[in-house]
């Protein structure tokens, strides 16, 4: 279980087939399962391990052996993959850092992995000039320079429960923990993926979730192993995407529904020019049922499928899988679910004790299998926080059906008590994104006189609408939560916004939401939750 296996294994079966490219560069769909061989910048998969040999080489020559922390700090390109994969060639952590990062921020994270080196991409020249100090800093084509007059070194084939990368969570408030990930914790994860979803390696990835990101890197190890192509892609822009699709015959793509949402909304969408996607693959946020409809029309032999999964569990441990997606098995009530447990991975609904829980309870999320973290880096309590009595706590709230159907109410951290009743926002956020008015919603808790906190709800609209129009909206809204919702999870303020602020990996950021909207509400004596 190494991480370059998979690489080795394509590149002995068939040397020539495209394994790498960049979205943009020309090609199309080939006979190799992969794009035809374009112009100029594609790689095969010979190419790539020649050049990850030599990155390799001059990683070598600049100090860096196995064990070493290696930071990249690069948008989704290819030199980023061919770093990622000579870090792992010579046995060393890569640390993929975050590209909305404040430079503060990445200067913890250099500091607290204790990097031997960081890798900058040309993007990213002007945050590394502020790193000075931090680590010593190497341009990612002197890298390239240099791996092209050295000879490539061999293979490590390092792997197992050697640490293969340190993710980084948070960053915006508090003290960044350091996910540590091994190759086994990787391969696991792919691999159990894999055998409920096949993954062909006639298949052509989009890599556009961030590489920094667990999905995006998931995404990127999961494809390497079975040998298929990946196309990288700097960052989401959906008529980029779109362009992409059809230019590269794109087959598989992560989203959030944020951003399938674009795609559909685009002016340049054309349902048949970007049929060669057949699996679309989403997560972070639940799936609203127009938007679902809207995709099924769009790509009706496309599988559909949710994932469940966290950093600290190197990917999805659970999945909904594409016969729960479509029309008719709406009534089972499971599209709402992010769907059972994946194979190795044993899920429970626990209470503050760590006892379980009856079916249909809430509770926190715990999880185990091989795929799960050995813990944070450099931070044994909050390790022992995490893993407790052979566990690891996610800090979700959920239920789970009596089939095993797991349901996601939310964060712990992002529960609303309001006069003593638990509410979970992503409740209230689906009964508001229901109202055709309504294009996203995002719900948190503000402090309230009488009841301890209050809902607070966030909209960005449809369409645009005048002061007095959103006055007479902001009612319409609130009695229809007091129709479908208890009195206690019906919002008091809602607030109208042109976007909601988003992650790198497409979730909302509530901490700048309750930065922004957080203020008490006014009291008002007749009000209850």
């Amino acid at each position: 279980m190494y991480l370059t296996q998979g690489l080795q294994r394509a590149w002995q079966r068939h040397p020539d087939k495209i394994a790498l490219c960049e979205a943009g560069e020309a090609g199309g769909p080939g006979d190799l399962g992969g794009p035809r061989r374009p112009q100029a910048g594609a790689l095969t998969f010979a190419e790539l391990l020649a050049r990850i040999g030599g990155h390799a080489a001059a990683l070598h020559a600049r100090g860096v052996r196995a064990g070493d922390r290696v930071a990249l700090l690069s948008p989704n390109n290819g030199a980023l993959v061919a770093q990622l994969f000579a870090c792992w060639w010579l046995g060393a952590v890569a640390c993929p850092l975050n590209l909305r990062w404040s430079v503060p921020e990445l200067r913890h994270a250099l500091d607290d992995c204790g990097a031997r080196l960081l890798l900058v991409d040309a993007a990213m020249a002007g945050a590394a000039a502020e790193l000075h100090g931090a680590a010593p800093v190497l341009p990612a084509e002197a890298l390239a320079a240099e791996g092209r007059t050295l000879a490539p070194v061999a293979d490590t084939r390092t792997g197992g429960d050697a640490l293969a990368a340190i993710l980084y969570t948070g960053g915006t408030t508090g003290r960044a923990k350091g996910v540590m990930l091994s190759h086994a914790n990787f391969w696991c994860a792919a691999m159990t993926r894999g055998a409920e979803l096949n993954n062909s390696p006639d298949s052509v990835t989009l890599l556009v979730a961030p590489l920094f990101h667990v999905a995006g890197l998931g995404r990127l190890i999961g494809q390497s192993l079975v040998g298929g192509t990946c196309i990288s892609m700097p960052q989401f822009r959906a008529g980029a995407v779109l362009r992409a699709i059809e230019q590269h015959g794109i087959s598989d793509i992560i989203v959030v529904p944020s951003m399938l949402q674009s795609l559909l909304d685009d002016p340049g969408f054309d349902a048949a020019r970007v049929r060669s996607l057949a699996r679309i693959a989403f997560g972070a946020a639940p799936m609203p049922p127009d938007l679902l409809d809207r995709a099924l029309l769009a790509w009706p032999e496309a599988e559909f499928f949710q994932a469940y999964g966290l950093t600290e569990t190197a990917g999805a441990v659970c999945i909904n899988l594409p016969a729960n997606h479509r029309p008719q098995a709406r009534a089972s009530g499971r599209l709402a679910s992010v769907g059972r447990a994946g194979l190795g991975a044993e899920i429970r609904i626990v209470d503050e004790h760590g006892v379980e829980l009856p079916r249909g309870a809430v509770g926190e999320i715990v999880v185990r299998g091989p795929m799960v973290t050995r813990g944070y880096w450099g931070q044994p309590e909050a390790t022992a926080q995490a893993m407790r009595d052979g566990w690891f706590h996610t800090g979700d709230g959920g239920r789970m059906d009596e089939q095993g159907y797991l349901f996601i109410a939310d964060r712990l951290k992002d529960m609303i008590i309001s006069g003593g009743e638990n509410v979970y926002p992503a409740e209230v956020e689906a009964v508001l994104r229901s109202h055709p008015a309504v294009a996203a919603a995002a719900v948190i808790g503000v402090p309230d006189r009488r009841w301890g906190e209050a809902v607070f709800a966030v909209l960005v609209l449809r369409e645009p609408s005048a002061s007095a129009a959103q006055e007479a909206l902001r009612e319409e809204l609130i009695a229809w939560c007091r129709s479908r919702l208890a009195g206690y999870k019906i919002p008091r303020g809602v607030a109208f916004v042109d976007a909601l602020p988003l992650s790198a990996a497409g979730k909302v950021l509530k901490t700048q939401l309750r930065a922004t909207h957080g203020q008490a509400l006014p009291a008002r004596p007749e009000s209850k939750p």
